[in-house]
């Protein structure tokens, strides 16, 4: 077993978002405050505006293979493949039973289900014509699990269901596992294919919770009086894990350091969020990374466009940070919408870059502040120029409760 304050390094990240499918590409996007939303128009439901991701699907396997298994499972294939190459490790120097695959999800299997309850109704509704692949596409594990296939992974792999904090607890798993020695490397994110069911549309319109504009590109607007709920977005992040020594042995690019991180339950209701949990989720990674609130340099809004939602952050955020010289804080969401089960890794990869070009990217659509979201330093329309940012807090928060914060750092040496 190995010491629980082993450090623990980010060396790869593969993307996949609504306008880019690499880091490069998304930390352009960010920067630009380039929306990612278009209209789409789902079956029974109508339009909406949402994120659709755009990849070379057939990069890491077959046509044939894609169609055997899921959306979910394509994007996450191409998101680990992605990480891997980006890592330097697509020759891998691990074992392949000593890696772990981690994967974040808010919901599986509703797209696969609506999909053949549709098809069903041309042959009124007779089961025997019920795919025989429905189960492996459904079951919790199947985006880690065609991971693990394409790339011949025989270590663990299993889904974290955690709401949208669901990508943060993948990292959290991910940290976990490596300082018990149970893998050596870990492959953990997130993945969503929520754009592919109208149920998840039908649902948030009936809460009051879906985004509308008369531009879809303006729909997700954090923050702003005028917010109306939630855009809907698919998308994919997956972050190669190392252990420090490791990394540097093999002479790695290191992203950052996963120094702290935090979770907790509102134990209140199953929808509306508390701003007191939230509060006390990031004073948890505060005090496991050992930093004070000053030594954050950005915060990273899970913000939704959600009336109540937003105004318990904010609130969160300034019960944490008051009378410390605030943060930079930014939203990502109001870029590419609601990612769900990627949403929080996919924020992270967003601002990771600020420790290379000490830039903080907008927020976008934030015409007019709504004064319950009033916080100093949020960085609105154009990007912030930095000095020394080092630390960013990422916060994901999500349904039943569940809260989620983690810290990462710029890499300052091995001591």
């Amino acid at each position: 077993m190995l010491a629980h304050h082993q450090r623990i390094v980010i060396t790869g990240v593969g993307l996949a978002a609504p306008g880019a499918s690499n880091l490069h590409e998304f930390r352009k996007q960010v920067l630009d405050g380039r929306s990612g939303i278009q209209e789409i128009d789902l079956r029974y439901f109508g339009t909406a505006p949402a994120g659709l991701c755009s990849i070379p699907e057939t990069k890491y396997r077959k046509k044939k293979e894609n169609k055997k298994g899921t959306r979910a499972g394509c994007l996450g294939v191409y998101c680990a493949h992605e990480a891997l190459l980006d890592a330097g490790l697509e020759q891998s120097v691990y074992d392949k039973a000593r890696t772990g695959v981690y994967i974040g999800l808010t919901e599986h299997g509703n797209v696969e289900t609506e999909n053949e309850i549709y098809h069903l109704k041309q042959y009124d509704y007779d089961v025997a014509y019920w795919s025989h692949h429905h189960n492996p596409r459904t079951v919790l594990n199947n985006p880690a699990g065609e991971i693990t296939v394409s790339l011949g992974i025989t270590g663990p792999h299993y889904s974290i269901g955690a709401a949208c904090a669901a990508g943060n607890a993948s990292l959290i798993q991910g940290v976990q596992m490596l300082r018990l020695g149970e893998v050596d490397m870990a492959l953990a994110g997130g993945v969503s294919e929520s754009t592919g069911s109208f149920g998840i549309f039908a649902s948030f319109k009936a809460q009051g919770a879906l985004a509308e504009a008369a531009a879809p590109e303006q729909a997700c607007r954090p923050f702003d009086q005028k917010r109306n709920g939630i855009v809907v977005s698919e998308g994919a992040c997956i972050y190669v894990l190392e252990r420090l020594d490791r990394a540097l042995q093999r002479g790695a690019r290191i992203y950052g350091e996963i120094v702290g991180y935090g979770m907790n339950s509102d134990a209140k209701d199953f929808v509306l969020p508390f701003d007191q949990r939230q509060a006390e989720c990031m004073e948890l990674a505060l005090a496991k990374a050992g930093l004070r609130p000053d030594q954050i340099d950005i915060v990273s809004t899970h913000a939704t466009g959600t009336k109540q939602g937003d105004a318990e952050e904010c609130r969160a955020i300034r019960s944490v940070f008051q009378g410390t010289g605030s943060p930079f804080i930014n939203n990502t969401k109001s870029i590419i919408g609601h990612a769900m089960g990627a949403a929080g890794v996919l924020e992270l990869a967003a601002n990771l870059p600020s420790f290379d070009d000490q830039l903080v990217h907008p927020t976008i659509n934030l015409d007019d502040p709504d004064p319950e979201c009033l916080l100093e330093n949020l960085v609105v329309g154009e990007p912030a120029q930095g000095s020394t940012l080092s630390t960013i807090l990422n916060n994901s928060f999500g349904m039943l409760g569940i809260n989620s914060a983690v810290i990462v750092q710029a890499y300052r040496g091995s001591s």
